[in-house]
């Protein structure tokens, strides 16, 4: 196990760990690396106090403003004591809010900024929609326009690593069993990956779908292997833990996977630069 480079602590609304227990538990693991990357979620980046609207769901995650700004203030505070620590973000939907991005793009205590789509433009984060009420037709849309609204980011917002590109399946086919077709995505996720490798930028193996229903990490071999062979040369593995008990959870299998896709090493950011270590 070389480094988990997705991890989120209490400074995360959904989260409830510590730094200092997170950083405790990757010490007992013998990591060389822990990216703390607590959300900020661009469209959310108001306090409800100061919306001006009401709103039904992740009514938790609204400020982050505050709070993600918080944690890389914290996270860069404690570096010093963990010399292992990496300071990062997860920068969430960037584009329905370029201004918050800037904001916290233009942090200089940034090691590593993982760029996300948890939600359409207008639309709740995959998590809360309810596939079992929608016709197919309907399910296939909101793919259509998650990749699409990728594909924009990726080209648009200067982040290091894509994450999680298969997010919403952890939800369509892990939680509701609906089997999609997703050859139908192929040429737009071919898009994705050469834009990532055409500047510089690496994909996730994110592992928290191996300890869900979904069984499989995100995105799975398939499309790592994809990633490859449109030139893409940078991969993090990340278990995407929200709390101490999961840190490091899957990344023996994130690398392994790396490897069957014909990566050789993987990457840990610092100073929003890539080092490489070998599998």
């Amino acid at each position: 196990m070389t480094a988990d480079m997705h991890t989120h602590t209490s400074y995360s609304p959904d989260a409830s760990s510590s730094p200092e227990e997170m950083c405790r538990r990757a010490a007992e693991l013998g990591l060389k690396a822990l990216a703390v990357t607590d959300h900020c979620d661009c469209n959310l980046w108001l306090p409800l106090d100061e919306l001006g609207r009401e709103v039904t769901v992740d009514k938790e995650m609204y400020g982050s403003r505050d709070y993600a700004q918080a944690s890389i203030t914290r996270i860069a505070e404690l570096k010093e004591r963990y010399p292992f620590l990496l300071c990062g973000t997860e920068l969430g939907q960037p584009l329905q809010n370029r201004t918050a991005a800037e904001t916290i793009l233009s942090r200089p205590e940034l090691d590593f900024v993982i760029g996300s789509h948890h939600m359409n433009a207008d639309r709740d984060d995959f998590y809360w929609l309810d596939y079992r009420k929608m016709e197919l037709a309907e399910i296939y849309s909101l793919m259509d326009d998650c990749f699409a609204e990728t594909l924009e980011m990726c080209r648009q917002v200067s982040f290091d690593v894509l994450g999680h590109l298969t997010y919403p399946l952890r939800y369509i086919t892990g939680e509701c069993g609906i089997v999609l077709d997703m050859k139908r995505y192929d040429e737009v996720i071919r898009a994705i990956f050469r834009t990532l490798a055409e500047n510089g930028r690496g994909i996730e193996i994110n592992t928290s779908g191996l300890r869900q229903r979904f069984g499989r990490t995100l995105p799975d071999l398939e499309y790592v292997r994809l990633y490859r062979e449109c030139g893409g040369e940078i991969i993090t593995v990340g278990s995407d833990a929200h709390k101490a008990a999961d840190l490091g959870a899957g990344i023996d299998d994130g690398e392994q996977l790396a490897q069957e896709a014909g990566f050789k090493y993987i990457a840990v950011y610092r100073g929003r630069k890539p080092q490489f270590e070998k599998l």
